[in-house]
C-alpha cells in the first residue's frame, strides 16, 4: 500500500479527528513463521486483510476450546504492511498508533524491534522516525500472541482488531493525548473552561511557541479563544495552561449532546507547526450521597446497560457505523448510560457516546494481580483456568491505567473511571472470614477459603490505582463495581473510592446507606427485572443502574452447544428481545405496547418473560398465560375481537397478565391514555413462510462515508405476518462495489460459519452487514431461500 505525505499535511497529521487511518494494505498469516519480522521476508502467500481484523471469529466453533471465550480458536498470528513515504522533510517525527491489539503484541519496523504490549485493550504507539527509509519502502511487522485461549471470561477476539493510525509530526508538536480540557465552572449563562497543552520540542535549540486556541459551535461561530506564549527548552517538553470563558453556552446533556470544536495550534515565528482538533462538551457533573447524580445542576437517574465489544458475526472488529446503529436501538429502550465493561473499548465508541448523548462509565480492569476463574467446560462447570491479565498486572497496570485516562479524558460522555470489576468476587479470587456468615448472592465455593488471597490485599492496590487516575484527571470520580460488598466493607477498598458500585446487591442499599452515610452508592451491574429498577427509582440516593447487558455477546457460555451469552436486551443481531420491551415501558414516555405468551405459569415476572414467545401459534385449547407490557394508563386485551378485560397499567406497573385459552386468529392489546386509545400491539396466527422482506437502514451515503449498509431480513406468511418459527436457510449475493461482511441470526447455539454467505434465520429473522468498497455504481443485494420468492435490495453507495 503506497502512502504519500507532503509538507502541507504535516500540520494536520495529529488532528485527533483526522488521524491518517493505516488500515489498508495489510497481510496476515496465522502461525509462527520464522523471520517474519524481517523487511525482506517473502509474504506473497499471506492473506490480504483490511483492519480492523479479528481472526478468532473466523472459527470454526469447537468444543475443544473454552466456553468462556465462545469455543473459538486463538493462537498466534502475524501482520505485515509495506509502505512508502514521499517528500518527507528532514526532522519529521513519525509514529504508528494502535488503538488495540489482542494481545501480547510485538512490533518491528524494517527489522528493528519497537516493543511489546501485553494488554489487548489499551491503545499504544511507537516512534518510527529513526528507522524509516525516507525515500524507499518500509515494512511494519506485528506479532500477536493469543496462544492462551481461555484467558478471559468473555470473547476477547484476536489480532489487530481496532484502528491503526500513522502520525507524522514536525519537530515541535503536541504529543498524543497531550490536551486536557475541562470546565471548572458551568452555568446557563457562561462556562469557565481550562485547557492544558503539552508541547514537545525535539530540536537542538530552545523555541518560543505561541499556543492558539479556538472554540467554535456547531454553526462554525467562534465561541471563545485564547492565546499564550511559552518557551520550551531544547530537547524538552513544556506545558501551557489557558483559561477562557464561553458566554451563552450550549451545554452537553443526554437529551441535547451539543459538541463544540476545539482547535489548538502551535505557532513558531508566526507559522503553524502543529494542530489538533477535538470535539468537546461543556457540562458539569456532581454526585452526592443523599441525592445522587446531577448533570448541569439537574438531578437525573442513569438508565444504563453494560456492553461488551463484539457484535456476533463481526467478532471484536465492529465498524463504527454498526455501533451507531446499535446505540440507536438502546436509545429506543430509554438507555442513557453505557458501562464499558470490563476494559477500554474502541476509540470511536466513545465519540459516538459523545455525539448521541450517553453517560459513560469507563472501566480499566476485570482482574488485578490474582487471576479469576475462566471456565472451559461451561459456566461454573469443571475446572477453570486462571490465565489472563493478572500475569502482567504488577508490571503494567499503572501504565495501562494511566494511558486509559489520558486517551479518553476529553470525552464529555465519560462521567466516572472504574478501576475494576468484581475484583472482590468472593473466593474468586479473594476471601474473608465473614463469608462463613455474611449474606452474598454471588459466592463461588461458599464460605471462607484459607487458600485464597486475603481480601485485605485489595486496599493497597486500590490506593495505587486511584492515585494513578487522580494524577491524570481530577474532573471525574473514581469507582469500581463490587460483587462482595459484605467482604469489602471490612477492608479499605470501598473507602478509597469516590463512588461505590454494587453488583446485584439491591438488598444492601438501605442498610449500607444508613451505615455509611457519606458513601455514594449505585447499581454498577444489575438484573433486568422491575424490582431492580424500583430499588433505584424509589431511592433518591441511588443514582442509577447498569443492566447486564445491552446486547447478547459471544462467550461466557453455559456449555456446549451454546457458545454465547443471552444476557442482552437485544440479541447479537441487534433484534429486541422480550425484556427489551419491559425496559422500554419502565424508561420511556412514548406510548408503547408488546405481547408475549407462554404455557408456563411462572410467577416471577422476568423469568416468565425469558420463557415466553411473541407468537400466536399454539395448539387449540392450550391454556396460556399472556403478558402484555405497556406504559399507558390502561390496557385491554382482545382475542378475535372479543375483550378479555381492561386493566390498569403505567410505567410503574407495566406488566399485565391474562389467562387465555388459545384460539387461532388474532390477539390485540390496546393501550389507553385518558380513555383514548394511543397504541396497540398485534399477534396473529401465521402460516408457513412464503415471502422474504428486507429493510435497509439507509440508501444514500455521503462521498466520504464508509458505506456500511445494514439489512434486516424477515420471513413472512402470505398475509405479511412474521413467521416466528421460521428457520429457513437464507443466501445472499452481492453485486457492485460492495461485499458481504457477515450474517447474524442471534442464535446462541448456531455453529454455522460466519464466513459463509448462507445462514439460517432465527425466529424468522436475519441481519446482513454489507461493506461498500470505494468504487462507484449501484449495489444489488439478492436474498434468496429455497421455496421462497427472492428479494432484491438496491442502493447507491455514493
Amino acid at each position: 500500500m503506497l502512502c504519500c505525505f507532503c509538507c502541507p499535511l504535516l500540520a494536520a497529521a495529529q488532528d485527533s479527528e483526522q488521524n491518517i487511518l493505516f488500515n489498508n494494505g495489510w497481510k496476515f498469516m496465522k502461525g509462527e513463521p520464522a523471520g517474519a519480522e524481517r523487511p525482506f521476508y517473502d509474504d506473497h502467500s499471506w492473506r490480504r486483510v483490511t483492519l480492523p481484523h479479528d481472526w478468532s471469529i473466523e472459527g470454526p466453533f469447537d468444543e475443544k476450546w473454552a466456553s468462556s471465550t465462545g469455543y473459538l480458536p486463538a493462537g498466534i498470528g502475524w501482520y505485515r504492511k509495506t509502505f512508502t513515504l514521499k517528500k518527507a522533510a528532514a526532522g519529521e517525527k513519525t509514529f504508528i498508533y494502535f488503538d488495540g491489539v489482542y494481545k501480547n503484541s510485538e512490533v518491528w519496523i524494517n527489522g528493528h524491534y519497537l516493543g511489546r504490549r501485553p494488554n489487548g485493550y489499551v491503545a499504544f504507539q511507537y516512534e518510527l522516525s529513526k528507522y524509516l527509509n525516507k525515500t524507499g519502502s518500509n515494512t511494519l511487522a506485528v506479532k500477536v500472541d493469543h496462544s492462551k485461549f481461555a484467558d478471559s471470561r468473555w470473547y476477547p477476539g484476536s489480532g489487530i482488531y481496532r484502528n491503526v493510525y500513522l502520525i507524522v509530526k514536525n519537530p515541535i508538536y503536541i504529543p498524543t493525548w497531550g490536551l486536557a480540557f475541562s470546565t471548572p465552572q458551568v452555568s446557563a449563562t457562561k462556562v469557565s473552561a481550562k485547557l492544558k497543552v503539552n508541547v514537545s520540542n525535539t530540536m537542538q535549540q530552545p523555541a518560543v511557541i505561541v499556543v492558539k486556541v479556538g472554540l467554535t459551535d456547531r454553526n462554525g461561530k467562534v465561541a471563545a479563544s485564547a492565546t499564550q506564549s511559552m518557551k520550551v527548552a531544547a530537547s524538552a517538553t513544556g506545558a501551557a495552561e489557558l483559561n477562557f470563558t464561553v458566554p451563552e453556552p450550549k451545554l452537553w446533556s443526554v437529551d441535547d449532546p451539543t459538541l463544540y470544536q476545539l482547535k489548538v495550534s502551535l505557532l513558531l515565528n508566526g507559522k503553524a507547526v502543529d494542530q489538533q482538533v477535538q470535539k468537546v462538551g461543556l457540562r458539569e457533573i456532581r454526585y452526592t450521597a443523599d441525592e445522587g447524580f446531577f448533570l448541569n445542576g439537574k438531578n437525573i437517574k442513569m438508565k444504563g446497560v453494560c456492553v461488551h465489544h463484539d457484535a456476533g458475526a463481526l467478532g471484536a472488529a465492529v465498524p463504527a457505523e454498526i455501533w451507531a446503529w446499535r446505540l440507536r436501538k438502546l436509545k429506543e429502550a430509554g438507555v442513557n448510560a453505557i458501562r464499558m465493561s470490563h476494559y477500554p473499548h474502541q476509540d470511536y465508541l466513545y465519540k459516538l457516546c459523545d455525539q448521541m448523548g450517553f453517560l459513560v462509565m469507563d472501566e480499566a480492569f476485570d482482574e488485578w494481580e490474582h487471576g479469576k476463574n475462566k471456565w472451559v467446560a461451561g459456566w461454573n462447570k469443571g475446572t477453570p483456568t486462571r490465565d489472563g491479565y493478572n500475569e502482567y498486572f504488577k508490571e503494567w497496570a499503572e501504565r495501562d491505567l494511566r494511558d486509559v485516562v489520558l486517551r479518553n479524558r476529553n470525552h464529555p460522555s465519560i462521567v466516572m473511571w472504574s478501576i475494576g470489576n468484581e475484583i472482590d468476587y468472593p473466593n474468586d479470587p479473594y476471601s474473608h472470614e465473614v463469608l462463613n456468615t455474611g449474606r452474598n448472592p454471588q459466592i463461588y465455593g461458599r464460605g471462607y477459603s484459607a487458600k485464597s488471597p486475603p481480601a485485605s490485599e485489595m486496599g493497597p492496590i486500590a490506593r495505587r490505582l486511584v492515585k494513578v487516575v487522580k494524577d491524570n484527571d481530577t474532573t471525574r470520580p473514581v469507582t469500581a463495581a463490587l460483587a462482595g460488598v459484605v467482604m469489602s466493607n471490612l477492608t479499605d477498598y470501598p473507602g478509597l473510592l469516590d463512588l461505590v458500585g454494587y453488583n446485584y446487591q439491591e438488598y444492601r442499599y438501605a442498610e449500607d446507606h444508613k451505615q455509611y452515610p457519606k458513601r455514594i452508592i449505585y447499581g454498577s451491574e444489575n438484573g433486568k427485572g422491575r424490582r431492580e429498577w424500583l430499588a433505584v427509582d424509589s431511592n433518591k440516593y441511588i443514582f442509577g443502574q447498569f443492566l447486564w447487558t445491552g446486547f447478547d455477546f459471544v462467550g461466557e457460555a453455559h456449555g456446549w452447544p451454546v457458545r454465547s451469552s443471552g444476557a442482552g436486551l437485544l440479541d447479537m443481531a441487534g433484534f429486541p428481545k422480550n425484556d427489551f420491551y419491559l425496559r422500554q415501558a419502565l424508561w420511556t414516555e412514548k406510548p408503547m405496547a408488546y405481547l408475549m405468551a407462554s404455557k408456563s405459569d411462572q410467577d416471577d415476572e422476568i423469568r416468565f418473560i425469558w420463557n415466553s414467545a411473541p407468537t400466536w401459534n399454539w395448539q387449540e385449547g392450550d391454556k396460556l398465560k399472556v403478558l402484555g407490557i405497556t406504559n399507558t394508563e390502561e390496557a385491554e386485551l382482545f382475542l378475535n375481537g372479543k375483550s378479555l378485560g381492561r386493566k390498569k397499567a403505567g410505567n410503574k406497573e407495566p406488566a399485565l397478565f391474562w389467562n387465555v385459552a388459545y384460539q387461532q386468529g388474532e390477539l390485540i392489546m390496546k393501550g389507553y391514555a385518558k380513555g383514548t386509545e394511543v397504541v396497540s400491539y398485534r399477534l396473529a396466527t401465521t402460516g408457513e413462510a412464503k415471502t422474504i422482506d428486507a429493510l435497509i437502514n439507509r440508501e444514500k451515503f455521503a462521498a466520504d462515508d464508509p458505506g456500511m449498509a445494514i439489512i434486516e431480513i424477515s420471513l413472512k406468511d402470505k398475509d405479511g405476518n412474521l413467521v416466528y418459527s421460521a428457520d429457513n436457510p437464507i443466501e445472499l449475493s452481492v453485486e457492485g462495489p460492495a461485499k458481504l461482511l457477515g450474517l447474524e441470526s442471534g442464535d446462541l447455539a448456531s455453529h454455522e460459519s460466519y464466513q459463509s454467505d448462507i445462514r439460517k434465520a432465527y425466529h424468522g429473522k436475519l441481519l446482513a452487514y454489507i461493506q461498500t468498497n470505494r468504487g462507484s455504481g449501484t449495489v444489488k443485494v439478492t436474498i434468496s431461500s429455497q421455496g421462497l420468492e427472492s428479494k432484491t435490495v438496491t442502493y447507491l453507495p455514493r
